[in-house]
């Protein structure tokens, strides 16, 4: 029986290198000033309940090629992918390494961006990863110092290297923790009981069979809908009635004699 497999992933990048003439809000800089132009420094990712967290880097040339070569074949196993401003940061960059180093991938993978979740679902008092798992009991982001962290590792400093994969990975364990803390309260992207073998009626978010009917509703053209309980999660979902007189029909064969 197939398993759901959803990966916790977050990318750290180099800044663009070039001459300006002085700092500034409103600097408009030519890409003709240049010198150097941003990389993926590392990827870390884990699995979803597995505790170890694996991480890639730009190593000793600090050449992101390799690098997003062997994390397209990870991402490839995910049938969910999250990570925090996903949509608008990670998943951007790696697509645009993806094109600068000829590697091959689908256009389109299934994606959980947790910082569109919250917005669209709660009313948090700031949606930065580090203040939701704040305000969530769940842990913090590590401090990294600052921008300095950033300008060692460019300067080829190994130390400062590792401790950046170490903010990494640490801010994929964060991200599991937030995530397992608002997915019940947020539409899913997978049906993992579809995906794992079992029927419409099955708990999207864990799969399980143990299942109830809480209420009823109609709609205003007549479709009638269940609204359902999982038993093992908690979570509430919505089926059709199609869906739910299987469900019935289920629990008559599988009725305990």
């Amino acid at each position: 029986m197939a398993v759901l497999k959803r990966m916790y992933w977050d990318i750290e990048t180099s800044p663009c290198v070039g001459y300006f003439w002085r700092p500034g809000r409103k600097v408009s800089i030519s890409y003709d000033n240049i010198l150097e132009d941003a990389k993926i420094i590392c990827i870390c990712w884990k699995w979803e309940g597995e505790d170890e967290v694996y991480s890639l880097d730009w190593g000793k040339k600090q050449d992101d090629r390799k690098l997003v070569q062997e994390f397209a074949k990870e991402l490839m196993k995910a049938d969910d992918a999250v990570a925090h401003n996903g949509d608008r940061f990670d998943l951007p960059w790696l697509k645009t390494r993806f094109l600068i180093h000829g590697v091959d991938f689908p256009a389109k993978i299934v994606t959980t961006d947790t910082l569109k979740r919250v917005r669209s679902n709660f009313r948090f008092p700031s949606n930065r990863l580090d203040a939701i798992g704040d305000y969530l009991g769940v842990g913090r982001k590590m401090d990294t110092g600052g921008f300095g962290l950033w300008k060692d590792v460019m300067l080829g400093d190994r130390e400062a290297l590792d401790k950046m994969v170490e903010y990494c990975k640490q801010d994929c364990v964060l991200l599991e923790a937030v995530h397992k803390k608002i997915t019940n309260l947020v539409p899913v992207t997978t049906h993992h009981g579809v995906l794992t073998g079992g029927e419409k009626w099955t708990c999207p978010s864990c799969g399980s069979v143990h299942v109830k009917c809480s209420k009823t509703r109609v709609t205003a053209m007549g479709t009638i809908k269940r609204q359902m309980n999982c038993n093992s999660c908690r979570r509430y979902y919505t089926i059709s009635n199609k869906s739910y007189e299987n469900h019935v029909m289920w629990r008559m064969k599988n009725k305990p004699s």
